[in-house]
């Protein structure tokens, strides 16, 4: 079983002036490049990220230049803008996001930890891919319980695949509150960007946040892995295309996170992409699991 986020993605040829969509993306006080900013054109399945340098490279059909774009960067204010303008100016400036800084609770003393979701490698049977534009894939873990809890660890697991030959792939972890209301991701809680890296040699990574003092909110917490559309994480998938059955090569994108099936209704899924979250569901054939990224956390209890 294989599952990306195109399920009924059909390609369709047209003989369109294909033109290449270029620039950089700067910060408006510093002038300083902004890494690894997703940008999605609105309304398709196309999009890529700026490089450590803050620069972009796409080549699109030339009626893409009507359309909207969305560039979303943690830390930065959200922005949609016509895409012939950002083809012109070949340059955006974003601006920093305001945020009010809650009081930090120091927990003096923690207690029992306890890991909520633990996984073995045996449970993972699929993964997670990503082939046409930035996607962030979050994960909600209710908070249940009257005690505090605070954020220790966070330990996501991959897919191995074997046309991604580089030893490494870099992805971006984001960590939301839920809005009580729709249930969905909200604001992060981190304004730190935190990239992290999948080794080849090696089915998960773990990483401590207990120095962040992240206390989970009552109403849970969603753990978000972004992809990074950058050529260190990008490879070609062959694959038969769905319209001609005739083979094709498929532009991807590393890592693949790991999927497992899951009986707990608690946990959530949901996908952000093109400007907006969605719900993510897909249960297996008897019917009585739902499939979600493989993850777990380890929180401490006050």
């Amino acid at each position: 079983m294989r599952l990306t986020f195109l399920f009924l993605f059909f390609s369709v040829f047209c003989f369109s002036q294909n033109i290449d969509f270029d620039g950089r993306v700067v910060d408006a006080k510093t002038n300083e490049p902004i890494p690894y900013v997703n940008i999605s054109f609105l309304n398709t399945l196309t999009g890529t990220s700026t490089t450590e340098e803050g620069k972009y490279a796409l080549e699109i059909p030339k009626e893409y230049l009507e359309k909207k774009i969305h560039v979303s960067s943690l830390g930065y204010k959200d922005t949609i803008l016509l895409a012939q303008r950002l083809y012109d100016k070949k340059l955006l400036k974003m601006v920093e996001a305001t945020f009010e800084l809650e009081e930090v609770v120091v927990a003096k003393n923690l207690g029992e930890a306890q890991v909520l979701n633990p996984i073995s490698s045996y449970s993972i049977t699929s993964g997670f891919d990503s082939s046409s534009t930035p996607w962030v894939l979050a994960l909600y873990f209710p908070n249940i319980g009257a005690s505090k809890k605070y954020l220790e660890t966070v330990t996501v697991f991959f897919r191995e695949k074997n046309e991604f030959t580089r030893e490494r792939a870099k992805f971006r972890l984001r960590l939301y509150s839920v809005n009580p209301h729709t249930k969905k991701p909200e604001r992060d809680l981190v304004q730190k960007s935190i990239i992290l890296e999948s080794l080849k040699s090696y089915d998960y990574t773990s990483i401590d946040v207990s120095s962040l003092k992240i206390k989970v909110p009552k109403e849970g917490i969603y753990i978000g892995l972004e992809w990074l559309f950058i050529p260190y994480n990008w490879y070609n998938k062959d694959e038969k295309d769905q319209l001609t059955n005739k083979q094709r090569l498929e532009d991807r994108f590393a890592p693949t996170f790991g999927g497992m099936y899951t009986k707990n209704q608690n946990f959530k899924v949901m996908i952000y992409g093109m400007g907006e979250w969605q719900d993510f569901k897909v249960k297996s054939k008897n019917n009585t699991e739902n499939f979600i990224p493989a993850i777990s956390i380890k929180v401490a209890k006050e």
